[in-house]
């Protein structure tokens, strides 16, 4: 009897998690997301999956971030007819969160094809629409925690609380194999694993004694400094107080689900206690807005409940859900906090203010969340002096800060904890869900934690293994799969282009006088030929 595992998304790089598993009785998926990052990998979104979409019996589900579940729509689209099992949180984030996405893919695609049309290049189509989302949520069945539900004979699943998110689980997966009386298989998925001292949830939690657990390691390398919500809180105010004195523009790029929220209610504390002046503060982002409505319909499920509720309807809060409330706050001239989605920069209403703050030295833009490669967060992050946002170079002269508390992953003391407290592991522990060098990170210190190397293993893209045989890897390397694993993570060609450009243009008009500057565009085309 074989099992197989095959790494479809989140091997190595951090989104697009994934993972495709084949027993004899059933074809099934944990997780199935939407790539981010550069180009190259986003294209893999528009293209074939690695299995037949008709051939899957059903879908577990981690937790509501479109990088594990923005493929769900494409999937029924193509041809899966089965459940998408998920906690109720989960079901009910993502009643907003995917028609969401659906919306941005329509816009991005109308706004790509009139360049394409200039350019006289075919248009394409979105990876799936509005209407396509809506209909996958047909597909959905809550789930309750630490209750088994019995997917298909012989295969059962159990959530856990991951701390995470609101509706976040690590998945326990049991798969009956062999003689009758014979142990099964047991697998843990960890989801994205949280980290202590959350305003929202406790601790992350999952039994004991696994064959193998795969374990996130988006911050297998980092450790952040330890400091508890007050210390958290104050560090927010210094933030905020230095870019308002001046009458400058806050912008914060937020994570729809989760900081969003997190950081409404601490600048709330900030406001009502006086470590803060109250100024206006715009929630500017419709998704943002009707998550924190769920939160709110949750907040008897969440630690802290009663301060929780009141802290995120706060009247110092404005949301802007419309388009048009949301050009009115350029009318502003300073001392405004913006908060819109997305978190790493790369859709949403944020674009539109990095663009009108982004030259101004009074603004400051304050990144409180990971930033994949290739992002255009993860660029600003870098301290570039220009980037370009749809099409247009944007000088940038605002100060970019960065504070890594609010975070929604474990930092690499966490994840090591988190493993070794599910210790015994009879076979091994898979890596995923992390660039090379936090995964890296991650093995060293598993291994000074006690583990053997050789039981930890790093999945490349696409590569499947044989869960019977102790994790034997059933996939030949010198096959092409859909990207080549030096592709999966950091900045590609597009990104190589964009800073060409900007660096260009940044050189011709610094040059002395007209001659100068044909002197160096004559040399430009010389290497082109």
């Amino acid at each position: 009897m074989t099992i197989t595992v095959k790494f479809c998304g989140a091997a190595q790089t951090v989104t697009g998690s994934c993972y495709w598993i084949r027993t004899p009785a059933a074809e099934f998926l944990v997780d199935c997301g939407m790539f981010q990052g550069s180009k190259t990998l986003k294209e893999l979104n528009y293209g074939s999956f690695p299995f037949d979409p008709a051939n899957i019996d059903f879908v577990l589900l981690t937790h509501a971030h479109i990088d594990h579940s923005g493929l769900i729509p494409k999937l029924i689209k193509q041809g899966f007819t089965g459940p998408v099992y998920a906690t109720e949180g989960t079901c009910d984030l993502l009643s907003y969160m995917l028609p969401d996405s659906g919306y941005i893919h329509e816009r991005e695609v109308e706004h790509l094809n009139r360049r394409n049309v200039q350019r006289g290049k075919k248009e394409v189509e979105p990876i799936y629409d509005r209407h396509d989302a809506e209909k996958s949520l047909e597909s959905f069945k809550p789930v309750a925690y630490e209750e088994w539900l019995d997917a298909r004979p012989g295969i059962r699943a159990r959530y856990w609380n991951a701390g995470h998110i609101l509706g976040a689980a690590s998945i326990e997966l049991e798969i009956r194999h062999g003689a009758a009386g014979e142990a099964p298989i047991r697998i843990l998925f960890s989801g994205d694993i949280g980290p202590d001292c959350k305003l929202f949830h406790p601790d992350p939690e999952a039994p004991v004694g696994w064959d193998y657990v795969v374990c996130e390691g988006t911050y297998g390398d980092r450790v952040r400094i330890d400091v508890g919500i007050d210390e958290r809180r104050k560090m927010l105010a210094n933030e905020i107080n230095e870019v308002i004195e001046r009458k400058g523009v806050l912008l914060i790029p937020a994570f729809a689900v989760e900081r969003t929220q997190e950081l409404l209610a601490d600048i709330s504390v900030l406001m009502r206690t006086g470590l803060i002046a109250r100024v206006p503060l715009f929630l500017d982002s419709p998704l943002a807005i009707k998550a924190t409505r769920v939160f709110r319909s949750h907040v008897q499920d969440m630690e802290d409940a009663g301060t929780a509720g009141e802290l995120l309807n706060d009247p110092n809060v404005h949301f802007t859900e419309t388009v048009d409330e949301s050009k009115a706050i350029d009318r502003y001239n300073g001392g405004i906090i913006i908060m819109a989605a997305s978190g790493m920069c790369d859709a949403g209403r944020i674009r539109h203010h990095l663009k009108q703050y982004l030259p101004s030295k009074d603004a400051k833009v304050l990144l409180v969340g990971y930033q994949a490669p290739a992002t255009l967060g993860n660029i600003l992050a870098a301290g570039v002096k220009a980037v370009r946002i749809q099409g247009e170079d944007i000088k940038v002269r605002a100060e970019i800060r960065q504070l890594d508390f609010y975070s929604g992953h474990a930092d690499r003391h966490g994840l090591t904890a988190w493993v070794t407290e599910r210790l015994p592991i009879r076979r091994k522990v898979l890596l995923t869900h992390g660039e090379e060098k936090a995964l890296l990170g991650l093995q060293e210190s598993l291994v000074q934690a006690g583990l053997d190397k050789d039981m930890i293993v790093m999945p490349e893209f696409d590569e499947e293994f044989d869960l019977v045989r102790g994790l034997t890897s059933k996939t030949d390397k010198r096959k092409l799969r859909r990207i080549r694993q030096d592709a999966v993570g950091g900045p590609d060609w597009h990104n190589d282009l964009a800073q060409l450009s900007l660096d260009l243009r940044a050189r011709l008009e610094a040059a002395a006088d007209e001659k100068s500057r044909a002197v160096i565009l004559r040399k430009v085309r010389r290497a082109l030929q």
